[in-house]
């Protein structure tokens, strides 16, 4: 049994350091967890000259990743410098080698994961990546292991903290998107260029991961719905609130009799809902099992420390199954055939909000449209446009399907006497 593992880090910027920092000040207590000694012997980094944050001897840095891939001493490669194409070459060149994979990095997992997973297993390899969604929340090893007896019917979550926060300052202080992305991105809440954030996009590839791990089938993201933050106005924060709802990005991912929806979507939820409460860069995912019920899990979404956490907690898992010689054994091939459900099948609230003539005969001319596909109102509000002869109304749906909303909305864009639809988003979290 090694009384040393020795370690190849990949990447010494925010979560790189945060990892180092973890591994420093808290080595006894690791070391007595896992009855040997963690080394971190090489650093794989852009550049050697680079200040940084943390001392660390400068022996162990190298700017080649073949460094870290060819030594035979290092056990595991823990990869934190993010990227795609290129640090897939790596990691596959990493597990051939027979080196053991810890990542945080999501746009990599959701592209290649299960490619790289059944490279692992080939070469009796461990692959973790807990710290690729939620930061510092254990979401990933919840639905594998705490969660492994029970069956998952639908996953709710505010996964990515830039959209969090800017739809909790633009609900609490009434600003504007613009306002409020500014400034995130001066406290670094958001990146310089914010559009895979603000799109959805960074929060659909956490929810392909999520599915993957809940549903055991090959979701891609591919199969993922994606709409983003960014068409969201203050009105209609307004008329939500004032219909006892508030606004969030939100990823669903539900199951029903073996066919599987996943999106990623602004969503009205009820005041008093638990992802309701969650504000600024805070993450969260709601899990509803068939038997235990609802669960939350909460917590920090990004940052250095609280997602080191989580890299540091794969890496502990990942030396137990060497010191156990288990290693190879954490994929499981997905059990059931991937079957998503279309979009008659995917039922929902909605709210609709759309600018109309004010007159006679244009309510009769509205509920037709939607009585010929079968929907029924909840909620209905109206008020003066942004013309004299114009009146603007917002409704809250009962479920109905997807499809039948746009084929509803198909119709109401043929109405004369409908000047625009402004907007319409998913209402959730109330069954």
């Amino acid at each position: 049994m090694k009384g040393k593992i020795s370690i190849g880090l990949c990447g010494l910027g925010t979560v790189g350091t945060g990892v180092i920092k973890i591994l420093q000040n808290h080595q006894e207590e690791i070391k007595y967890k896992l009855g040997c000694e963690l080394e971190v012997k090489k650093i794989l980094v852009h550049t050697l000259e680079k200040a940084r944050d943390i001392e660390v001897n400068a022996g162990v840095l190298t700017t080649e990743p073949d460094d870290l891939v060819r030594d035979q001493e290092i056990d595991i490669i823990i990869e934190v410098m993010g990227g795609i194409d290129s640090t897939y070459e790596l990691l596959e060149k990493a597990l051939q080698h027979k080196k053991h994979i810890i990542t945080a990095n999501k746009d990599l997992m959701a592209v290649y994961g299960q490619k790289l997973h059944k490279i692992a297993k080939t070469n009796d390899c461990d692959i973790f990546y807990e710290a690729s969604v939620a930061g510092g929340i254990p979401i990933l090893r919840s639905l594998t292991d705490g969660l492994a007896s029970d069956r998952i019917q639908k996953m709710m979550g505010i996964v990515n903290g830039t959209t969090n926060y800017i739809l909790t300052k633009m609900t609490d202080e009434q600003r504007t998107f613009t306002d409020v992305l500014q400034e995130a991105q001066e406290l670094g809440y958001a990146e310089s260029d914010p559009a895979a954030d603000v799109g959805g996009l960074d929060a659909a590839r956490k929810m392909a991961l999520l599915a993957n791990l809940a549903f055991k089938m090959d979701i891609h993201l591919e199969d993922v719905a994606v709409a983003g933050i960014t068409s969201i106005s203050q009105e209609d924060i307004v008329f939500a609130k004032r219909l006892g709802y508030v606004v969030k990005l939100i990823g669903i991912a539900s199951m029903e009799e073996g066919k599987v929806e996943v999106s990623v979507e602004p969503t009205l939820l009820p005041q008093d809902h638990p992802l309701a409460l969650v504000k600024n860069e805070y993450n969260a995912v709601y899990v509803h099992g068939e038997a235990v019920g609802e669960t939350m899990f909460y917590g920090p979404g990004a940052g250095s420390m609280p997602t080191a956490t989580s890299v540091v907690s794969d890496l502990m898992e990942a030396v137990k199954n060497i010191r156990l010689g288990i290693s190879g054994n954490s994929y499981i091939t997905p059990q059931f055939k991937t079957k998503l459900k279309n979009d008659s099948e995917k039922h929902s609230r909605y709210f609709v909000r759309l600018e109309a003539d004010d007159q006679a005969g244009t309510f009769q001319a509205l509920t037709n449209v939607f009585t010929d596909q079968n929907i029924s109102f909840a909620k209905i509000l109206q008020l003066p446009g942004s013309a004299d002869s114009t009146a603007e109304i917002v409704m809250v749906t009962h479920h109905t399907s997807k499809q039948q909303l746009t084929n509803s909305v198909d119709s109401l864009n043929s109405l004369e006497v409908v000047k625009r639809i402004i907007s319409y988003y998913r209402v959730d979290g109330e069954e």
